[in-house]
């Protein structure tokens, strides 16, 4: 939807925006955290709202001017409660990584313990990576997954958080294709006397769409992004049980951040409307559906996935049984018009700039409208792609091919 707003003023950028969204129309986009927002969430990120600045909370602000803000973000604000039965929830965060680091900032001293999974294993690099801050500011402990079936080690964990005693313990992942069991982290950390935080963000849409359990009733904190699954703009959320709201609040702002951005806020505030509605609830299981699907058709073709399947959105194959480097595959997809990235697989022996895997979802494809019958023929073509990834010829014809299907199957909100 091309603005002649800015076409008037800047060309050059109103080009580059009509190509990415030409980009985004014809190619089908794998990328599990990318999703596509309705016109209407659109249309609110590009409201007058941007012009207004809003330090604060509803009725406790810094500046005039705020009826009107402030009744958008208490819309939001209950919105959020409602949709995920949540006691306490802050709609300020910029995006995922600055809501964890809010949660930190509210429960944690500096040297403090915090365990999390991963990253290569799953878990996210705001979970306690060593190149972020997470992972420069507290006492780090990582779990990851059994090496015989790529699931959660639920032992290792609670053996770790014995040894340990963290004092947050974090559960979600960013590259993990199985249910979380939330009710067990919390268990584990009741018992070593640790709060729990549940990250989300990628399944957040499916957790308000009843497609996966929810991490609210048991865990102290949950934060997510706004985007990915739960299908709003970009941004992110922090959930909370009532005893830990002030100092999440406080840790939003004016702990880390100045002014929310009061057009996302609006933004984020729609997606949740349309979150709770009856066809989000059938969205998010066929989000599901279409996953399974595409994992059936693609371990028919000889691919073996993480885990050997999936419960949720994404699916994360290694190609070492195919001989073809994670890169080589996700780069020959894109030319082949399907759009994924590379991505290191458990206990990958590759390195994380030129990983073993791949990781591909299903949330845009799905929001698209296409279902089984079309994930069955994109695994045909995942399998011809990393049979031939130097074929130039066959790569354009299913680019093409690819653009005939997306052409029955319109881009909302495009």
């Amino acid at each position: 939807m091309e603005s002649n707003a800015i076409r008037a003023i800047d060309p050059e950028i109103a080009d580059l925006i009509a190509q990415e969204e030409r980009r985004q129309r014809d190619v089908l986009r794998l990328i599990p955290s990318e999703n596509y927002a309705s016109a209407a969430v659109m249309a609110a990120t590009g409201t007058c709202l941007t012009n207004k600045y809003s330090e604060g909370y509803p009725g406790k602000r810094y500046y005039q001017g705020q009826q009107y803000c402030d009744a958008i973000e208490q819309l939001a604000i209950d919105r959020a409660r409602a949709l995920f039965g949540a006691d306490h929830a802050n709609v300020q965060p910029y995006s995922g990584s600055p809501a964890n680091l809010a949660v930190y900032f509210a429960l944690l001293n500096a040297g403090d313990t915090l365990m999390g999974m991963a990253l290569p294993h799953g878990g996210h690099l705001t979970h306690g990576w060593n190149v972020t801050i997470s992972g420069k500011f507290y006492d780090v402990v990582q779990y990851g997954v059994r090496p015989t079936d790529h699931r959660i080690d639920l032992d290792q964990v609670a053996r770790l958080a014995r040894e340990r005693r963290p004092k947050l313990i974090v559960c979600g992942a960013s590259a993990y294709p199985r249910i979380i069991d939330f009710a067990a982290f919390a268990e584990i950390a009741r018992e070593v006397g640790a709060l729990l935080l549940a990250d989300i963000a990628h399944i957040a849409g499916l957790v308000a769409g009843g497609a996966h359990p929810s991490p609210v009733p048991v865990a102290d904190v949950v934060s997510t992004t706004t985007h990915k699954t739960l299908r709003g703009p970009r941004g992110g959320m922090i959930l909370c049980k009532a005893e830990h709201a002030k100092a999440i609040d406080r840790a939003v702002f004016p702990g880390l951040q100045g002014g929310p951005h009061d057009h996302t806020t609006a933004a984020v505030a729609v997606a949740l409307k349309e979150a709770a509605s009856p066809d989000f609830g059938r969205y998010a299981r066929a989000v599901v559906e279409n996953a399974k699907a595409l994992a059936e058709r693609l371990m028919h073709h000889g691919f073996e996935l993480v885990s050997g399947g999936t419960d949720n959105h994404l699916l994360l194959i290694d190609l070492s049984n195919k001989q073809v480097p994670g890169k080589v595959a996700a780069q020959a997809l894109e030319r082949a018009g399907i759009v994924c990235n590379a991505n290191s697989v458990p206990f990958d022996t590759r390195k994380p700039f030129d990983p073993s895997g791949i990781r591909l979802g299903t949330p845009a494809i799905t929001s698209r409208g296409m279902g089984i019958d079309e994930m069955r023929r994109l695994g045909d073509w995942v399998a011809a792609v990393v049979a031939a990834p130097d074929d130039a010829a066959l790569l354009a014809r299913i680019a093409a091919e690819v653009r005939s299907l997306c052409e029955q199957f319109p881009a909302p909100g495009l």
